[in-house]
């Protein structure tokens, strides 16, 4: 029987005989959860692109939303490359994590930047989630020698990483320091100098002096591309 270094050295090269079954369960059991948060997350996407304020949030949260119907997708081809039907476990977090985007609905706003930004906090929480189940799915799926199960997982893990990323970027392109704006801060370090000009609080009217030099009043509806009142248009399209 091997010594308890020597299994520990097996485990990590992939030729542990004596507890690849028990790996392969774990490996099974997390891919059925991780096919139940995926599933869950196509939902709540849609909750969440319907609860946004601006377009460029809308959108990112519906392609974002698409994309997950494709990694559903990859996830049944990895059950069937692995010979199993695909099924679903459960998964806490993802569940609880939904709770909090719901709950962000409940306490900001209608038609407000700060709705935003909360909605792509709870969002950005649900891909470290996911950037984390799919790291240890791939490490799994490779120590055990896997390599198409690997690679399709690891294709689903830089989509969530970039999705990470641009919903970073779209959240300090404007929707941060307006939201702070909006909550009557006129102290914001950052001073709003986002598309060349600085966005100004007075009372709840936000102008932008940028080339565009129009306005948006705070508590409604806002877009960045399309609103139907003249005091609601900033120019330009961030798309994620």
């Amino acid at each position: 029987m091997a010594t308890f270094g020597e299994r520990i050295s097996h485990f990590f090269s992939g030729n542990d005989q004596e507890t690849q079954e028990g790996l392969h369960g774990l490996f099974v059991t997390e891919l059925k959860n991780i096919y139940y948060a995926e599933k869950q997350a196509v939902d709540a996407l849609g909750m969440q692109a319907d609860a946004a304020t601006t377009d460029e949030v809308r959108n990112a949260f519906l392609q974002h939303q698409e994309e997950s119907r494709g990694q559903v997708m990859r996830l049944e081809q990895v059950f069937q490359n692995l010979g199993l039907t695909p099924d679903k476990g459960s998964c806490a977090a993802i569940d609880g994590l939904a709770d909090d985007a719901e709950m962000v609905v409940s306490n900001t706003e209608s038609g407000s930047l700060t709705r935003d930004a909360g909605l792509i906090i709870a969002a950005q929480k649900v891909e470290h989630h996911e950037i984390a189940s799919y790291g240890s799915a791939v490490t799994l799926a490779q120590v055990m020698g896997h390599t198409e199960v690997a690679r399709l997982l690891e294709q689903t893990l830089e989509e969530e990483k970039n999705t990470d990323r641009k919903l970073t970027k779209l959240a300090e392109s404007f929707i941060n320091d307006r939201a702070n704006d909006e909550s009557g801060n006129t102290n914001s370090s950052s001073s709003n100098t986002n598309s060349g000009g600085t966005v100004q609080a007075d009372g709840t009217r936000y102008t932008d002096q940028s080339s565009s030099g129009q306005t948006y009043q705070s508590g409604q509806s806002y877009s960045g591309t399309q609103t139907g009142s003249s005091d609601a248009t900033l120019g330009g399209t961030m798309g994620i």
